[in-house]
């Protein structure tokens, strides 16, 4: 019989552990992008004009870096390490990074702060990389039996934590409070959850309670080369979804007349409300419909939000692009998962590193996408920086335009993956998760 992973666990307690962590992921991502602009603002702009947002593209897309890095190796060593102790490794980056963001012009002055700015970020996504490094495979410990569901409904607290922040950075600003204050709200939940893994006994993986050794997760890579095509596409629904959602406040604040971070918002509570229902969803349609579906309305959303330029048009097409990237993460994890068992959290972590480091290439060449589509309508950096009012909004529209039809162009290219995928698996009768028991994955 298979080893029952949950004897002696909290199982409710730990999730809400893992929903917490993951709302602290959530809100600092969501007031990295609300300060966004004070940095530029405050600081690169002052360092280089002609450049400044790429730079904020970096400083934002550096704690990807760390996300991938801190995921890829903690995974494979989640078991050996305990999970329990990488929750606590994760609070502390959290609360670390934030502060060295927020007295980055305390420790250096001129060109320097951008490197306190970067490192803070940097220390920041490593912490997140620790919460999805632990908290997903966690998860499919936790329940076996409804790995889909479960992962989405623990991710859609990524998303509450979006609303929070987001909807904490507009009040703290209307009240001409300091960014420095609304991204210290960071260190609150982070406190929170360290406070509560303290004497918490967690379960082992379920490739660990499987008995499958770690040389054998490690190894299954080479016996699966289909894994490939999962990480590829992983790349693009990770772009498809998170890059858009750093720029949104950065990008389309002056060109659809509203704060661009109450878009983000907005879509984040639809995804908060919606992820909660997956199971329903699945009733009807398998994951890999799910996912084919997903993408064709996130590249809609994705080339609507290109011509957004008002509140009513700019909330429609957050609405499209909201529902179709709400299901992507959480179902790509699951099925890798569910389809290569033996991979066990290493293949969950390889799926998070390469969306993260997705995002950590993407943002900067995003931000250049946008800077010279700027210089090039006005016709030089010069001419830019001159420009004010109806003049400098129609070159803000011009390059958000660019912007998202570049990025529209990931999940529409994802339609043809899943698409071939999907009639294959309905060819063979449908789709169904890979069923082993403990004496099978041993093998």
């Amino acid at each position: 019989m298979t080893k029952n992973v949950n004897d002696g666990i909290n199982r409710q307690k730990i999730f809400l552990i893992s929903v917490i962590a993951l709302f602290t992921s959530g809100l600092s991502a969501a007031l990295r992008a609300s300060i966004a602009g004070d940095i530029q603002g405050n600081y690169l702009d002052a360092i280089d004009l002609a450049s400044s947002t790429i730079m904020i593209g970096e400083i934002l897309g550096i704690s990807f870096l760390g996300f991938a890095f801190s995921l890829f190796f903690s995974s494979p060593l989640l078991d050996a390490i305990g999970m329990s102790r990488l929750l606590m490794l994760s609070a502390v980056c959290f609360i670390g990074g934030t502060l060295i963001v927020i007295f980055a012009d305390a420790f250096a002055v001129g060109s320097d702060i951008y490197w306190y700015l970067w490192g803070g970020m940097l220390i920041s996504g490593i912490g997140w990389g620790l919460v999805e490094g632990t908290t997903n495979p966690l998860t499919t410990s936790l329940y076996p039996e409804d790995k889909t569901n479960r992962l989405n409904i623990l991710h859609a607290w990524w998303p509450a934590g979006l609303v929070v922040g987001g909807l904490s950075g507009v009040a703290l600003s209307a009240f001409d409070l300091s960014w420095k204050v609304q991204f210290s709200l960071v260190l609150l939940p982070s406190l929170v959850y360290a406070y509560m893994v303290f004497g918490m006994k967690f379960p082992l993986t379920e490739r660990a309670a499987a008995g499958v050794s770690m040389k054998e997760m490690l190894t299954e890579i080479t016996r699966q080369p289909s894994f490939f095509v999962w990480l590829g596409a992983m790349i693009l629904t990770a772009a498809s979804e998170l890059a858009p959602g750093q720029l949104v406040d950065l990008v389309l604040t002056r060109t659809v007349g509203m704060d661009g971070i109450l878009l983000l918002v907005y879509v984040s509570g639809l995804m908060f409300v919606m992820r909660h229902f997956s199971g329903v969803l699945l009733r009807f349609i398998s994951p890999v419909g799910l996912l084919w579906c997903s993408c064709a309305l996130a590249a809609a959303g994705l080339y609507l939000l290109s011509f957004a330029n008002s509140p009513l048009t700019g909330f429609l097409a957050a609405t499209i692009w909201g529902i179709g990237v709400c299901y992507m993460w959480p179902t790509m994890l699951a099925t890798a998962s569910e389809r290569y068992p033996r991979g066990g959290s290493f293949f969950i972590g390889l799926m998070g590193a390469a969306g993260a480091l997705s995002i950590n290439f993407v943002l900067p060449e995003l931000g250049g996408i946008f800077d010279q589509a700027k210089q090039d309508f006005a016709g030089g950096i010069q001419a830019f920086s001159l420009l004010e009012g109806e003049s400098l909004n129609a070159a803000l529209i011009s390059a958000a335009r660019t912007t998202f039809q570049s990025i529209a162009l990931f999940p529409l290219s994802l339609l043809f993956v899943f698409g071939a995928i999907w009639y294959r698996e309905r060819l063979k009768g449908g789709y169904s998760p890979v069923l082993v028991t403990s004496k099978e994955l041993s093998k």
